[in-house]
């Protein structure tokens, strides 16, 4: 039998409680969820990648299923190197099915043992983005509503 293993790439910066959902929801569906921080030299984190990192895996530490990996490159490529056939995208909105679309096509083209899989945010969660916590972040509020731990 053939594992089904899924990737969940991201920046996640920070990982919030929409990408919470959409990794318990893929983990009904997937053997395997690999959380996979990508990380870009070229673009500064607000949130280091090691605190990240250990911050989702706190968040995932009772579920065997999830594990939390940081990679570098193309998601393509990294999903080839983990034996992983798919990804996991969450959708908000159809502005966010337009960009992931397009990525889907692109990764599949690189990589065509590659499914993407997109999930549709839950509504109390598809007003949340990373960028808008970031920016809460900046000017000092509170945003302990959006993350699944404390920063």
């Amino acid at each position: 039998m053939n594992t089904k293993i899924a990737l969940f790439p991201g920046s996640f910066d920070p990982f919030t409680k929409g990408h919470l959902d959409i990794v318990e929801r893929g983990s009904t569906l997937f053997d395997q969820i690999i959380i996979g921080i990508g990380n870009n030299s070229s673009k500064q984190r607000y949130i280091s990648i090691e605190i990240m990192k250990e911050k989702i895996e706190q968040t995932f530490r009772h579920n065997p299923k999830v594990k939390v990996m940081v990679f570098e490159g193309l998601t393509s490529l990294f999903a080839k190197q983990i034996g992983a056939n798919f990804l996991i995208r969450g959708l908000r909105n159809t502005t966010d099915f337009e960009y992931e679309n397009t990525i889907a096509q692109v990764n599949n083209y690189l990589n065509d043992e590659l499914e993407t899989v997109f999930l549709i945010t839950h509504p109390e969660h598809a007003y949340i983005s990373s960028t808008i916590v970031r920016e809460i972040l900046r000017f000092g509020g509170n945003v302990d509503k959006f993350l699944p731990y404390k920063l």
